[in-house]
């Protein structure tokens, strides 16, 4: 007698969904086989999370089948999805964040005993899940979830899921505001998740880390899906190529200006965080015209306050910041917009962009007192929608509606508009802060290669980011940032990821002759 094949933990089969005019997903067929990782991969707007929150009960499918351990299924919602095994864990988590660890897992679905709460036995559940898959939050289980890194608040999500009974589990960009460590602790999550039987989709769009955790591999362009290949016959290359249709540079890329004249000098500037504690111990730096200085770091470690003295967002405890010669430590965010500092934040859809305004409102942010935007107190709105059309098309932000609002654009598409806007304030300094966070690999290599251009034409640019291949792939020199200081200042050619990880986790690089006195001293000059 033959074996009866095991049916795959889910089959989508012709999925197709529209918004209005727009096709989301367009006759879409996907298959996630029991104990497996599949990776979904595709630029921002490609389709992805539409096609999981159809899978999740979020969305109604206008065309489709779905399937479940085979067994055909439609969900109206996602407590449906969760009653069939099925969770997601968002790339914004859904937590309650002044709720305990505890009452958010068990929000919705607490254990009763004659009609009360049976706190107890949810604590029990919970720390047999956390021992199980050694998790480390059963430690935190009466802790404000506000209070937690982001590591462990994306851990609370996956125990969520699993105490409510979850076989299969759906995880939505979920190295996107992660440090390196905290990806390598989520791929070992994950491991023992399909190790023990559970079945996972990954949505991303970072090639590396789907060859490292997927055993297949779906790769979506404008909502239909190109090929499904196994992870271990891609490459890189292979996978670039199908999810944004050419030829992807991956390269280090090659520049020939020389720098010239100092444009951003900073000198012994030390701040301090929300809390008072000192966040930037004495950092000294030089950025001069036609050159790009990379300060690399595990996020926390004072880089998001080093930036916000740069720009005037924060107020300096001591030390100078000058430019072109002249000092602006005490002046505004304003005033340094004015003379010729521009700023793409690290957090887009908080300190980048008004989610509820239009782009064309958008596009006057940083404008409002610039001419030809602003004259004699009054805004020319006809100027403002022509600058917000220019930035749209130059920057192929879509979609190409300079009234949609911001919130309607993808991650990526946000990221372009916004590194357009700063762009077009004909900056001497750029400030990029995390400039690739969360953005596709097409919009990378765009944002790159902009970036790039603006250094031949003679700017200063500053670029924070905790991805090593990036400031190695954009960087003249790097500087690593530990616990407010410079530890070190090293060579983007020569240095290796390994040296740049062991000095973001504070491990100092011997010298040459092995002596261990080397830049690496605290204090050091960039």
């Amino acid at each position: 007698m033959t074996a009866r094949k095991t049916p795959p933990a889910v089959r989508l089969e012709s999925i197709t969904k529209r918004f209005g005019d727009v096709v989301a997903n367009d006759d879409v067929d996907f298959t996630l086989e029991r104990g497996s990782i599949h990776a979904l991969l595709g630029e921002n707007g490609s389709g992805k999370t539409t096609l999981m929150s159809v899978l999740y009960g979020l969305y109604d499918q206008d065309e489709g089948t779905i399937s479940v351990d085979g067994k055909p299924r439609t969900f109206d919602s996602p407590r449906d999805a969760m009653r069939a095994g099925v969770g997601m864990i968002h790339q914004h988590f859904q937590l309650v964040k002044p709720m305990t660890v505890l009452q958010n897992i068990v929000l919705g679905h607490e254990p009763t005993d004659n009609g009360l709460v049976d706190e107890s036995a949810a604590r029990a559940e919970i720390e047999e899940i956390c021992s199980r898959y050694d998790f480390d939050v059963d430690q935190y289980l009466d802790t404000p979830v506000e209070e937690l890194d982001l590591g462990a608040q994306q851990r609370v999500e996956i125990i969520k899921s699993l105490y409510r009974g979850a076989e299969i589990l759906i995880l939505d960009e979920p190295t996107a505001v992660l440090t390196p460590q905290e990806v390598e602790r989520l791929m070992d999550v994950m491991n023992d998740l399909r190790e023990d039987g559970h079945s996972l989709i990954f949505i991303s769009h970072k090639l590396d880390e789907a060859l490292t955790i997927a055993d297949e591999i779906t790769v979506l362009r404008d909502g239909e899906a190109i090929d499904t290949v196994r992870a271990e016959e891609t490459t890189e290359q292979d996978l670039a190529r199908m999810m944004v249709g050419r030829e992807v540079l991956f390269d280090r890329l090659e520049r020939e200006t020389v720098p010239g004249e100092p444009a951003l000098e900073v000198d012994g500037l030390r701040m301090h965080g929300d809390r008072g504690q000192e966040q930037v111990s004495s950092v000294d730096f030089t950025v001069r015209e036609g050159e790009i200085l990379g300060i690399a770091g595990v996020q926390g470690n004072g880089q998001s306050e080093l930036v916000e003295g740069i720009t005037g967002l924060r107020s300096v405890a001591s030390g100078s910041v000058r430019f072109r010669g002249s000092d602006i430590t005490g002046t505004s965010r304003r005033d340094r917009i004015e003379d010729g500092i521009a700023y793409i934040p690290e957090d887009r859809q908080t300190e980048g962009l008004v989610q509820e305004y239009s782009l064309v409102r958008n596009a006057l942010l940083g404008n409002q007192t610039i001419e030809p935007y602003a004259n004699g107190g009054m805004l020319d709105w006809t100027a403002v929608r022509d600058h917000a059309e220019e930035i749209i098309q130059e920057f192929d932000v879509h979609p190409p509606d300079a009234d949609a609002g911001a919130t309607s654009l993808s991650g990526g598409n946000q990221q372009k508009f916004i590194v357009g806007r700063e762009i077009g304030h004909d900056p001497d300094v750029m400030v990029a802060s995390h400039p690739t966070r969360g953005v596709d690999i097409g919009s990378i290599e765009f944002i790159h290669n902009r970036l790039i251009e603006l250094r031949a034409e003679g700017l200063a640019i500053v670029v924070v980011s905790s991805k090593l291949e990036e400031i190695q792939k954009l960087a003249d020199r790097i500087a690593v940032m530990y616990e407010g200081e410079f530890i070190d200042v090293v060579d983007p050619e020569t240095v290796t990821e390994e040296e740049l990880g062991l000095l973001m986790t504070g491990q100092r690089l011997e010298d040459e002759e092995g002596t261990g006195e080397s830049e690496s001293d605290r204090g050091v000059q960039a």
